[in-house]
């Protein structure tokens, strides 16, 4: 079992590297929820805390789509767990598939959260809008706003495993 840094060093981390007090603030209230749908789904609680705090770094050298890859060059550098770094590269939206990452100015690979502690930070990240909670159907609606249906579709599909694994809505978590 990876040792995973404390939630104070994960916040010491994110002031080192230049988050804004925003992103900060958002990781905070994602690890919030995090920690709560890892409760009740049973996850490595500690991986959980760690990699929502530690999710959005990446926002200290951008705020684009790059954030997570950006993300991944920090962790390493700083020698995360490789189980954080795959939450920081893998959690935007509900994940983007290999096929439409190069268009998005990826690596070609798939960025879609394969563990239940990624797909968990994923989810979290997207019922918090910058430090407050949203429902899920306002991510989703945002997502359609901008013509990604795709991605509305890996979101649905996201919230309803991890609602069921949980016995329970995760909009009422």
């Amino acid at each position: 079992m990876d040792s995973y840094p404390t939630p104070e060093r994960c916040i010491e981390l994110l002031h080192e590297y230049g988050c804004s007090d925003e992103v900060i603030k958002h990781c905070k209230a994602v690890r919030d929820v995090a920690v709560k749908i890892a409760q009740k789904a049973n996850a490595d609680i500690k991986l959980v805390e760690a990699g929502a705090l530690l999710h959005d770094i990446g926002r200290s050298k951008t705020h684009g789509i790059t954030h997570g890859v950006e993300g991944v060059r920090i962790a390493r550098r700083a020698g995360l767990p490789l189980s954080i770094v795959y939450i920081i590269e893998r959690h935007l939206g509900a994940g983007i598939p290999k096929e439409d990452a190069v268009s998005l100015g990826l690596a070609d690979k798939d960025y879609i959260p394969e563990t239940l502690e990624e797909k968990i930070v994923a989810h979290a990240d997207n019922l918090i809008d910058d430090g407050k909670r949203q429902r899920i159907k306002e991510e989703i609606n945002h997502a359609r706003k901008k013509g990604l249906e795709k991605v509305a579709k890996r979101i649905i599909d996201l919230h309803k495993e991890l609602s069921e694994l949980c016995g329970m809505d995760l909009n009422d978590i």
